[in-house]
C-alpha cells in the first residue's frame, strides 16, 4: 500500500509498485502474444517456426500469468523473485549442486535470452535507472544494485523461456522464437515500466532517484575517502623521504599525475587503492633507473598494478572478507618490494609472477570437488586415446616374454582397460594407475626360470597375493568372472611348469597382434564413452541438470563499464581469421581471471577457477561459491562473438589514466 506524503501525493512502496505490475501482467501477457504473432508472420526466415507458434498461442496468455503470478507474490514479500530458496543438501547432492555444463547448444539459448533484455534496456534504459534506484532506496542500499529490482528485465524473460519451452521445437526453433519475442517484450515492458516511473514523477521522486548512490561512485570523493585513511600518511612519509633525491633526479612530473590518476579511478575500492597506493614509492624510484616504465605499457610494474586492480574490482564491498584477507596477504607479501630503496625491472616480475600463482592457487581452492568432477569428464574424453597407448605398451613389453595367449590376450585387452580406468578416476599418474602398470612386470618375473629351491619358494610364496591383485583389477572394471578364469588357469598352468623346473613355455610366443579396440557387441565389460559431454557429466557426478534456467541472479556489475570486446575479430568463427583471434583469446586465460558473462540465463560476475589440459572445458565460481558453471570451449566460442563474456579490468586502470591524463593535458598547459 502506498504511503500518503500529503492530501495531493502518494509515496510508492515496493508492495505497492510490484501490486501494480502484478495487476498489470495479463494486459502485458495479451500485447506481448498479438505482438509476437505479428512478429512472427511479418519475417518470411520465421516460417518454420509459426505452426509451433499456432499450437502455442491458444495457452501463451494463461501459461505466461501462471508462471509470473508466482514470480511476483516472492518479490511482493521482498525476496528475490529469480532466486531459489536455499535447500539442505546431502553430501552426495554438494558435489553437484548448482555445477551444470554449458555446451554449445546451451550457449545459442543464452545468445538469444540476451537479445531479448538488450531490447529491452534499450528500449527503457532510463525508466530502468529510475527503478533500480527506487527499489534500492525502498530497501536502504546505498548503491543501486541490479537485483535490488523484482521487475528488471530478467524476472519477464525468466517468465517468457519457460511459456516458450511449451513449444514442440528443436532447439534451434526455440532460439528462433526467443529471438523473434526480442521487440514485442522491450515494447510490453517499456509500458508497464512508463505507468511505474509515473507514480515515482507523480510523488516528485524522480530526481531524487536518478542521483540514488551516484555519490558513492564520484572520484572526488573517493580519492577524499583515501586521502582521509592511514595509507595517505604512510604515504606522504615516504614521499618527504624521496622528495629531495627525486628532485635532484629530475623526476618527471608526469608519472606523479599519472599515479594520481590511477588513484582516483572510481572502480577502486578504499583497500585496494590502500594497496595499489604503497608501491607508488617503488615505481618512483624504479622510474629513475628504468627509462622504459614511461614507454613500455606491459612493463612489469604496470602488470602488478593492473592485476591488483582487477582482482579487486571483482567485489562491490569493501567489507568483503575474501577481499580483505588478499588485501592483507599482498599487503604482507609486497612489503619487501616497498623497502627495497633500489627496486630493478626484475623484482616487479618476480612480483607479477607471484600474484599470477596464488590468485590461481586461491581461485583452484574455491572449488576443488567441482574442479575435481570437470578433471574426470576430461580424464573420460582421453580414454580411447589411453586405452591405445596403453595397450601398445604392453604388446611391447611382453613381445618376447613366455606368455599363452589367453593370458597375452588378457593383459592386451582387459589388463590395459583396468590400467586405463585407474587413469580416469585418478589421474593419468595415480597411485592405482602405477600399481597395476607395475603387476605386469611381477607377473612376467614370475614366469621366468626358476633355477633354485629358494627362487621356487620365494614364488610359491608370491603366488597367491598375485593371484589376488589380478582379481582385485578385474573387479575394478567389473570383469566377469567367466572371462577372467580362463586367463587365471592358463597361468596357473604356466606357474606349475616354473615350480617343476620347467619353462613356462615349450613355444615360441605367437607374433604380436595390432590392437583392436573394445567392441561392446562383442561382450567387452567397459563400453565407448558417451559422446555428449553433458551425459558424461551426469554420469560422473550423478547430476540431471534442468533445461531451463533456475538461477537468474544479477551480478552487481555496471556492465556499460565493461571494456568492449573485439566482436568484430571473432564475429565469423569459421573463418581463418576468427579462428586464429579465438583460439589466441583462449590460450590467454588463466585460472583466477574474473569475467562478467551471460550463462544460462544469468549475468554474473565469476573467476575462472580451473581450465582442462586440452582447453576443452572451463570451470568457474560465481561471486557467490555456490554458482557454479562449467563451460565448454564451444560455448565460449559462441558467447565471445556476442559480446557476453568480458575479463573484468581488461583494459587495466593505468591504460585509463594514461588514456584520461591525455585528455587533460590541453587543459593543463593552458
Amino acid at each position: 500500500m502506498a504511503v500518503p506524503l500529503d492530501r495531493h501525493v502518494v509515496v510508492p512502496t515496493l508492495q505497492s509498485l510490484v501490486d501494480d505490475a502484478t495487476g498489470q501482467i495479463p494486459a502485458l501477457a495479451r500485447l506481448l502474444a498479438e505482438a509476437l504473432h505479428d512478429e512472427l508472420r511479418s519475417r518470411p526466415h520465421l516460417l518454420p517456426i509459426q505452426d509451433a507458434w499456432r499450437r502455442l498461442r491458444p495457452r501463451f496468455v494463461d501459461d505466461f500469468k501462471a508462471i509470473m503470478l508466482p514470480l511476483m507474490r516472492l518479490a511482493r514479500e521482498g525476496r528475490d523473485p529469480l532466486q531459489p530458496a536455499a535447500a539442505a543438501l546431502s553430501l552426495a547432492d554438494e558435489l553437484s549442486a548448482g555445477l551444470s555444463l554449458v555446451d554449445e547448444q546451451q550457449a545459442m539459448q543464452d545468445v538469444a535470452l540476451s537479445k531479448v533484455v538488450r531490447a529491452v534496456e534499450a528500449a527503457s534504459d532510463g525508466a530502468l535507472l529510475q527503478l533500480g534506484n527506487c527499489f534500492a532506496a525502498l530497501r536502504g542500499t546505498a548503491k543501486a544494485r541490479a537485483n535490488d529490482n523484482p521487475l528488471r528485465p530478467a524476472v519477464f524473460v525468466q517468465g517468457l523461456l519457460r511459456t516458450l519451452s511449451g513449444a514442440d521445437l528443436p532447439p534451434a526453433g526455440r532460439n528462433l522464437l526467443i529471438e523473434a519475442a526480442a521487440q514485442p517484450m522491450a515494447m510490453a515492458l517499456s509500458r508497464l515500466y512508463a505507468t511505474l516511473c509515473q507514480q515515482l514523477q507523480d510523488a516528485d521522486l524522480s530526481r531524487l532517484l536518478v542521483h540514488h548512490g551516484v555519490a558513492r561512485t564520484r572520484p572526488d570523493m573517493e580519492t577524499q575517502r583515501f586521502l582521509d585513511s592511514g595509507a595517505a600518511d604512510q604515504l606522504g612519509a615516504l614521499h618527504a623521504r624521496d622528495q629531495q633525491r627525486g628532485r635532484e633526479a629530475g623526476e618527471p612530473d608526469l608519472l606523479a599525475r599519472l599515479y594520481r590518476q590511477i588513484l582516483a579511478d572510481p572502480r577502486l575500492l578504499p583497500s585496494v587503492k590502500s594497496l595499489i597506493s604503497r608501491l607508488q614509492m617503488p615505481v618512483m624510484r624504479l622510474a629513475r633507473r628504468d627509462a622504459a616504465l614511461l614507454t613500455d605499457q606491459q612493463h612489469p610494474a604496470w602488470q602488478l598494478l593492473n592485476s591488483l586492480a582487477a582482482n579487486g574490482m571483482a567485489f562491490d564491498q569493501d567489507s568483503e572478507p575474501r577481499l580483505l584477507a588478499f588485501v592483507r596477504h599482498m599487503q604482507a607479501e609486497l612489503q619487501p618490494l616497498i623497502d627495497t630503496p633500489m627496486p630493478t625491472r626484475a623484482h616487479f616480475v618476480e612480483s607479477v609472477k607471484y600474484l599470477d600463482r596464488y590468485i590461481g592457487e586461491s581461485a583452484r581452492r574455491r572449488d576443488e570437488r567441482g574442479a575435481a568432477a570437470l578433471a574426470a569428464l576430461e580424464r573420460e574424453e582421453q580414454r580411447g586415446a589411453w586405452l591405445a597407448v596403453v595397450s601398445d605398451q604392453i604388446v611391447a613389453q611382453t613381445s618376447r616374454a613366455p606368455l599363452g595367449a589367453k593370458v597375452r590376450s588378457f593383459l592386451r585387452l582387459q589388463w590395459a582397460e583396468v590400467i586405463v580406468q585407474a587413469m580416469v578416476l585418478q589421474g593419468r599418474d595415480g597411485p592405482d594407475a602405477q600399481a597395476w602398470m607395475e603387476l605386469v612386470d611381477t607377473l612376467l618375473d614370475s614366469l621366468q626360470p626358476a633355477a633354485t629351491e629358494a627362487d621356487r619358494q620365494a614364488l610359491r610364496s608370491g603366488l597367491p597375493n598375485l593371484i589376488n591383485r589380478l582379481r582385485q583389477g578385474a573387479a575394478s572394471i567389473a570383469l566377469p568372472e567367466s572371462r577372467l578364469e580362463p586367463a587365471l588357469q592358463e597361468l596357473m598352468e604356466q606357474h606349475g611348469r616354473v615350480l617343476r623346473g620347467l619353462p613356462a613355455l615349450v613355444e615360441l610366443p605367437a607374433p604380436t597382434e595390432p590392437p583392436v579396440p573394445p567392441n561392446p557387441q562383442a561382450g567387452d565389460s567397459t563400453p565407448p564413452p558417451e559422446t555428449d559431454p553433458g551425459l558424461r557429466l551426469r554420469r560422473l557426478i550423478d547430476e540431471t541438470p534442468s533445461q531451463l534456467p533456475t538461477i537468474w541472479a544479477t551480478a552487481d556489475v555496471d556492465r556499460a563499464s565493461l571494456p568492449t570486446v573485439p566482436v568484430q575479430l571473432y564475429g565469423n568463427p569459421e573463418s581463418k581469421r576468427g579462428r586464429a583471434a579465438f583460439r589466441e583469446w583462449i590460450d590467454g586465460q588463466r585460472a583466477g581471471t574474473w569475467y562478467h558473462l551471460f550463462v544460462q540465463g544469468n549475468w554474473m560476475t565469476a573467476q575462472l577457477a580451473w581450465i582442462a589440459e586440452n582447453r576443452g572445458y572451463f570451470h568457474f565460481v560465481g561471486q557467490d561459491s555456490e554458482e557454479r558453471h562449467s563451460l565448454t570451449r564451444g560455448a565460449l566460442e559462441r558467447l565471445l562473438p556476442a559480446g557476453l563474456i568480458a575479463v573484468l579490468g581488461a583494459d587495466g586502470i593505468v591504460e585509463r589514466a594514461v588514456d584520461s591524463l591525455m585528455q587533460n593535458l590541453p587543459d593543463a598547459k593552458a
